[in-house]
């Protein structure tokens, strides 16, 4: 059992938790995420280590409402119980000194750059940070990304606050300046991590995203998140989650993360 010691409303779907999760933590990097099972009885939800307290065994994860288990993750209070967490999974982020490195964030993609963001300043890196969002009320960790980052823009669909546009505008806006970008790390919806990598691409700046796969057992044993890269199939459980955005078969990832839109929409309504 996992104890919840401290909730934060980030926004009106988006909930802040701090766990115990002392085991997860020792061996956790950038980049890496856990699956969470509340009960015995609920879904596995794969979820990114937003940030961790090695000191205290203490990790940060934040959820969006999208189903049934994560609204009844998101309606804990502090002093409740998760029942499973495991973890760390995946490989974590490279890190290395690379000159000026741009992440790219949009919703709570957000949350995966954070631990990244610090790493990579940590190793003399420059670092521009874009978070993006539908509206105002949905851009987190702003605050935080602005005590680490070099230079934090914001941009919002609707223009209810910062650039009005998509994180794509504001990398033009970078380029524009002549701002020289020696990687890109992206995470967030598919759509959105497809028109970055196009938006790189005539500029062949080394560009890295983060796949948010289907994902059940997180071990590679059921092929759930299987991806295609590079024409060949991979596992974003064991082999990501982030690989070359060039090589990423974005259109079949976006069909095969609906597959169970209907059976998710039933839950939700059960």
């Amino acid at each position: 059992m996992h104890n919840i010691i401290e909730k934060k409303i980030l926004a009106n779907t988006i909930t802040l938790l701090k766990v115990e999760a002392p085991l997860v933590v020792r061996g956790a990097r950038p980049g890496q995420f856990v699956i969470v099972r509340l009960d015995e009885y609920a879904e596995r939800i794969p979820l990114t280590i937003c940030d961790m307290d090695k000191s205290r065994g203490v990790i940060t994860l934040i959820i969006q409402e999208l189903g049934r288990s994560t609204k009844d993750l998101c309606a804990l209070k502090v002093g409740d119980r998760i029942r499973d967490i495991l973890g760390p999974l995946g490989n974590p982020s490279e890190i290395e000194k690379f000159g000026t490195v741009l992440m790219i964030g949009g919703g709570v993609g957000s949350a995966e750059l954070y631990t990244v963001v610090r790493a990579l300043k940590d190793k003399g890196n420059k670092v521009i940070t874009i978070l993006g969002a539908r509206c105002k009320d949905l851009v987190i960790l702003e605050d935080e990304f602005r005590k680490l980052a070099d230079e934090v823009l914001i941009t919002t669909d609707d223009g209810s606050y910062g650039m009005k546009g998509l994180v794509t505008d504001a990398l033009k806006s970078l380029f524009e300046r002549g701002e020289k970008i020696d990687r890109i790390i992206c995470c967030g919806p598919i759509p959105m991590m497809k028109a970055v990598t196009l938006t790189a691409n005539p500029k062949n700046i080394p560009t890295v995203v983060s796949l948010n796969a289907i994902l059940l057992d997180a071990t590679g044993m059921c092929a759930t998140c299987r991806c295609t890269v590079a024409g060949k199939t991979v596992f974003s459980c064991v082999d990501g989650p982030e690989f070359d955005g060039y090589k990423v078969d974005f259109d079949e990832l976006l069909h095969r993360n609906k597959r169970f839109l209907e059976e998710e929409k039933r839950a939700l309504e059960s």
